[in-house]
């Protein structure tokens, strides 16, 4: 961003006293005393804002923040200091902060579409998704061309499981940039919950070849492959994913899965094991290895790993299905039904079948 280059006008300073000045000198000496207040206000405005700018570029959103402020405060008028404030604030997480900010622009510039766009991010973030929903739907009718706000409220709509909403908001948003790998891989997405895999696969496949480099997008095709019990394809597309990106923890714990699905549960044990090296703290990696090793007959491993697991998350339910099945199996039935019954509590189906068959409660 420029600075503009502000011209200070100066004036001559007269030797007689003010009242031998005429009522227009007067006039014209006060003009000109405001017009370089004015100037000196703008430029000072305008080098907080590009300070702003720089500060942003280099991700220090706190100080950024700082000096749209003074932007502001020197010229209240001046509109891109608040837009780019609050950007700065909704990349700070300071949500109710960018809300205020886009409040008093809009006031300012109520037909500025871009700024009913970062306030739907805004309320997005603090999960107020009704009032995000009317910011989206106010910048698009705005300004139908901007792919972003499309973007966001499909996001939206998919958070509120509302999938064929969303789908057809990343369908707009590929109707204006047809190249966007991103909305591909999102519709996918809303195919693959909606179970219609094929279309599915069908997006996804469309993303990679747009960006090769996506490793999210194989792993996504790697899934839906195993959804279709396509499983020699899915291990395919998981191996192209960690070609990608090799420390992909979540291609290794997918993998395992489909390994697990095709009997293969020492090879499921070294993709989860993994996994756990990459993250440590990825508590379904240990759920997921205390079934492998339930199934290869190491109860011990299983049951330590469920340990695990729901030492990570406490209300990981089939953590505690993994860890009954082991209790069970090292003759622990009291423990096991307890770890069923509470994975029942948690909604979990297969708790609830395990606790019904074999528990008094």
């Amino acid at each position: 961003m420029l600075t503009l280059a502000v011209s200070v006008i100066g004036f001559v300073s007269f030797a007689q006293p003010d009242d031998d000045l005429t009522p227009e000198e007067k006039a014209y000496r006060d003009s000109i005393a405001n017009l370089n207040e004015t100037n000196a206000a703008i430029e000072k405005s305008q080098t907080a804002y590009n300070a702003g700018i720089e500060l942003f570029k280099q991700k220090k959103y706190e100080g950024a923040i700082n000096k749209f402020s003074e932007s502001i405060s020197a010229d209240p008028n001046f509109t891109p200091a608040y837009y780019n404030k609050a950007i700065a604030e909704n990349k700070a997480e300071k949500y109710k902060d960018a809300i205020k900010t886009i409040d008093a622009l809009v006031k300012k510039k109520p037909g500025y579409a871009k700024a009913y766009f970062q306030r739907g991010r805004a309320y997005q973030g603090l999960n107020d998704y009704l009032s995000a929903e009317k910011d989206y739907q106010k910048s698009i009718q705005l300004d139908a061309k901007n792919p972003k706000a499309y973007y966001n409220f499909g996001t939206l709509k998919f958070l509120q499981k509302d999938y064929e909403s969303a789908a057809a908001q990343f369908s707009k948003v590929i109707e204006l940039s047809p190249k966007d790998a991103y909305a591909y891989n999102d519709r996918g997405s809303c195919y693959r919950m909606m179970e219609q895999y094929p279309k599915a696969i069908a997006d996804y496949e469309a993303a990679a070849r747009m960006n090769e480099n996506l490793a999210f997008v194989l792993n996504n095709i790697g899934t839906t492959k195993t959804k279709m019990k396509s499983y020699d394809d899915a291990l395919k597309a998981f191996n192209r994913a960690l070609s990608v990106d090799t420390k992909f923890y979540l291609a290794y714990n997918n993998r395992g899965v489909t390994e697990m699905k095709m009997d293969r549960y020492e090879d499921a044990i070294k993709d989860f094991t993994k996994c756990i090296e990459i993250n440590p703290n990825y508590a379904p990696a240990y759920s997921n290895r205390a079934g492998a090793y339930f199934k290869a007959g190491k109860y011990k491993e299983a049951k330590k790993d469920a340990d695990k697991a729901i030492s990570l998350d406490k209300n990981f339910a089939d953590a505690y299905v993994n860890r009954g099945m082991a209790k069970e199996m090292l003759r622990d039935m009291n423990g096991a039904c307890e770890d069923w019954h509470k994975a029942k509590e948690l909604g979990s189906e297969k708790g609830k079948n395990y606790n019904s068959a074999n528990c008094s409660n």
